[in-house]
This record gives structure tokens, C-alpha cells and sequence, in this order.
């Protein structure tokens, strides 16, 4: 196998940059290249101990002084020999230093290389390879949580726990028709489906944290929806802390949707900002009304804006009975600083089903109100702890669940309808060979570099 070597951190300015290498001749590239300060040869230094010296070019020139540590596999990231060099974060002197790796014996790694080889040599199963991007992408402190629990083997022990349990019933069956003449207990009917419930009920349960575990690691999708100058673009600007989209008196000012990624109550909010709703012949503005009746369509959530310091009306109306489409809405009174009247919204929680605390009256001058915005939005996203790391936050897992507990019913089906335990056995292997996927303990070629392939140089 090859040794690879990359920059980790990049290519911008950084106080310390960070070079990774991997692979049989790790130390042989880094002796070339790095000469420790206490006179050693680098194959020679503790493992897991920093060690100052010089860093050379590909012409033997000293080109920055730093640090270097090596880690002998197989008790390394990746299972290998690998080392690790820190110098100076300039991008000039990171280029001239992968250049003499290169020159070294060393070639470029392909993005995700490392964690890849960490997954091929055991070190890590696809769930927690897949963590690993995820931690790096992690976009709110909950999916940060989630990520770093799942690379700590969260989700990886309760699947493993219905693989063993299926392996079990299986390797017994065949110890029994493969040597008849030992005295091996028959698999027993009553304790085949027990263990074939017992894990569709684990698979269930796992399966029921998808919709949740896709909102942590997307976000949620909202849809800002409002008559022509509700302060829907103003609500957005507030919640993302500076003036995204352009706020004027003039009515239909946004012509299309606009959006931006804010923390709110704990959530990730994908906010899109929308074009007012109103009947209009204008060709352009009533483009933007189709696309956001279209953004509803597709949210998670909806914050149905209404003027809180004007009359309520039909149109008002009509957009309340549009974001109740929704499975989650919130009703959002704007201008609560203007307001001296304003909108009557008695009756609405009835007529509309809001749930309660779900009418939020807001200024998004003043900042009033936008803390009871966020306990709302917390209330239906929480962004708890006590299952992080074992939410599924992946299609592909989530598939490969899916696939197992068909499997699982169809072999519970065959149990009632009679149907002898070999029959059951094979819907029990398929059940374990979609487990195996989601694992890695089967490896599908095209399933591993589909996870890979989203991954930096240098990871």
C-alpha cells in the first residue's frame, strides 16, 4: 500500500498548519524530510510524543522549524505507521513541505484517504466513518453532539447488538443441519420469532429517529410567509443578526425567495424568505407568489407573518389556512413596537389549530418577543441528548434499515403462516446482510466511495 501524505488544515493562512502522513514508509518520508533537534533518527523517537527539529525542502534547505510526531500502527487513526508534522500556518511553506514529502516517497491523498483506510484496516465501522464528516459539517452545537457520539460508537453497539443476536439463531441452524450427529439443540420455533421481534422492535425504534436525525444535520426547513410588507424580510433579518434582504415601505419589494441558515431555540433553521401573497397581475410578482406557495409545499416548518399593527383580513386569512398545510406552523405578529390596534387574532387558535404558544407577537426592530420565537421553535425541534449519537442522520442508513425490517417481517410472516425455519433463515440473512451495509461489515464497493467522496484532502 501506498503512503500518502497531505496538508490537514487547508490552504488559507493558519497559525500552525498541520500535515498528515500514513502508510509503510511513513517513517522513511519523514526522515528524509524532518531532522528532530535531539539528533535521532525519526524512525527512532517515541510514539506519540512531540519532538522540535527542522523541516527541509526538496533541495535540502531548511525551510521552517516545527514539530513532528509519529504514530505506530497498529495503534494509529488509521491502523498504520503514520506521523503527523506541525509547522508555521503559511501556505507557501505548507506547499514547499508536501512537495518534499512527495519527492520523499510519499504521494497526494485522496480526499477522505485517511478515514477511509481507518474503516479498511477496523479501526472504524461506516457509521462512525460517516460521523466524521458529519462532525466536521456540523452546523449547530446539537449536530455537533450527535456527530461526536456516533463516531464514539453510539449507533455502531445498538446495530452490532441486533447483528449478534441474528448471527446467533443463524450459526445455530447450520450447526444443526451441518453436523446431525452432534448433539446440538434443534433452533427452537418460539425463540427464532422472539429474536426476529426483538430486533424489528430495536430497527423500529432506530427507524423513528430518522425525520429527527435529518432535521439535526440538514436543518429545518422554514418557509417566512406573509401578505406584501408583514415584515417577513425584516423577521429574517432579525433572526440572522444583520440586513440579509432589502426592507422598504414599498409592498412587494421581494420579488423571489431569499435564504439564510440561522441558529434559532437550539435548530438549525434553513430560512427562506418568500414574496408577499396577495392577488396581483403583475407577471413577475405573481412568479414570486407560485414559488412561495411552493417553498410551503416543501417546509418543515412555516412562520406565518402577520402585520400585527394592521386589521386583519381575507387575504391574512388565506395564507393562515395555506401555512396550516404544514405539519408544524407558527403564527408570527410583526410590529408589536407600531402596534396601537392592529390585528384581531381571537378565535385563530381554534379556527386554524395553532398549538399553544404558537401565536408569537414580535418586534423585529426592538428584538421584543424574539426570545418566545425561539423557545417555540426549540419546543418543536428539541435538540435534547439523551439519544445523541444513535439518531439515524443519513438516507443511506436509513434505507438500510428499512431493507432489514422487511426482511425481518417477511420472516415473521412465514413463522405464522408454518413455514419451516430454513425458509425464515433467509429472510433473516437478507435482514443481516442490510445491517452488514449500514456497518460496513458487508462492504459494497460503490456504497464506500459514495461516503468518501464528501470528504476533505487530509481526513
Amino acid at each position: 500500500m501506498d503512503t500518502i501524505a497531505a496538508i490537514a488544515t487547508g490552504k488559507a493562512p493558519v497559525a500552525i498548519g498541520v500535515i498528515r502522513i500514513s502508510g509503510p514508509e511513513t517513517d522513511a518520508v519523514v526522515g528524509r524530510v524532518f531532522y528532530p533537534d535531539c539528533q535521532k533518527q525519526f524512525s527512532a523517537l517515541e510514539s506519540r510524543k512531540f519532538f522540535m527539529g527542522r523541516m527541509l525542502d526538496t533541495k535540502g534547505r531548511v525551510l521552517d522549524s516545527g514539530m513532528a510526531v509519529r504514530f505506530s500502527g497498529p495503534a494509529s487513526y488509521t491502523g498504520e505507521d503514520s506521523a503527523e508534522l506541525h509547522c508555521h500556518g503559511s501556505p507557501v511553506a505548507m506547499g514547499e513541505l508536501i512537495l518534499a514529502l512527495f519527492a520523499a516517497g510519499a504521494r497526494q491523498a485522496r480526499p477522505g484517504e485517511f478515514t477511509q483506510r481507518a474503516f479498511l484496516n477496523g479501526k472504524l465501522d461506516l457509521t462512525q466513518a460517516e460521523a466524521v464528516i458529519d462532525l466536521i459539517e456540523a452546523e449547530s452545537p446539537a449536530a455537533a453532539r450527535n456527530a461526536a457520539k456516533q463516531l464514539n460508537g453510539a449507533l455502531g453497539r445498538s446495530l452490532s447488538a441486533v447483528y449478534e443476536s441474528l448471527t446467533a439463531i443463524a450459526s445455530q441452524f447450520y450447526a444443526v443441519v451441518d453436523y446431525p450427529d452432534e448433539d446440538i439443540e434443534d433452533l427452537d420455533t418460539e425463540r427464532l420469532a422472539s429474536t426476529l421481534r426483538e430486533a424489528d422492535e430495536v430497527l423500529g425504534r432506530l427507524l423513528a429517529t430518522w425525520s429527527r436525525g435529518r432535521l439535526l444535520k440538514s436543518g429545518v426547513r422554514t418557509a417566512i410567509i406573509g401578505r406584501p410588507n408583514a415584515g417577513k424580510s425584516s423577521l429574517l433579518n432579525a433572526l440572522a443578526g444583520f440586513d440579509r434582504c432589502l426592507v422598504t415601505n414599498v409592498p412587494g419589494t421581494t420579488r423571489d425567495t431569499v435564504e439564510e441558515s440561522v441558529l434559532c431555540g437550539g435548530a438549525l433553521l434553513r430560512l427562506i424568505d418568500t414574496a408577499g401573497i396577495r392577488e396581483t397581475d403583475d407577471p413577475v410578482e405573481k412568479l414570486g407568489v407560485e414559488r412561495s406557495r411552493a417553498a410551503v409545499e416543501g417546509a418543515d416548518l412555516v412562520l406565518a407573518v402577520l402585520d400585527g399593527a394592521a386589521e386583519f383580513t381575507e387575504e391574512d386569512r388565506a395564507i393562515l389556512k395555506l401555512a396550516s398545510r404544514c405539519p408544524h406552523w407558527l403564527l408570527v405578529l410583526t410590529k408589536q413596537d407600531l402596534r396601537s390596534g392592529g390585528a384581531e387574532v381571537c378565535g385563530l387558535s381554534g379556527e386554524f389549530s395553532v398549538s399553544p404558544g404558537g401565536i408569537i407577537s414580535l418586534s423585529s426592530v426592538t428584538g421584543q418577543g424574539l426570545d418566545a420565537l425561539e423557545a417555540a421553535v426549540a419546543a418543536l425541534f428539541p435538540a435534547g441528548t439523551e439519544d445523541a449519537g444513535s439518531l439515524l442522520t443519513d438516507p443511506r442508513q436509513a434505507d438500510a434499515v428499512v431493507r432489514a425490517r422487511a426482511a425481518l417481517c417477511r420472516g415473521l410472516d412465514a413463522l405464522r403462516a408454518g413455514l419451516t425455519p430454513d425458509v425464515v433463515l433467509a429472510d433473516t440473512e437478507e435482514a443481516m446482510g442490510a445491517i452488514g451495509e449500514l456497518t460496513g461489515r458487508i462492504v459494497k464497493e460503490d456504497i464506500v466511495s459514495a461516503i468518501f467522496s464528501r470528504f476533505c484532502v487530509g481526513k
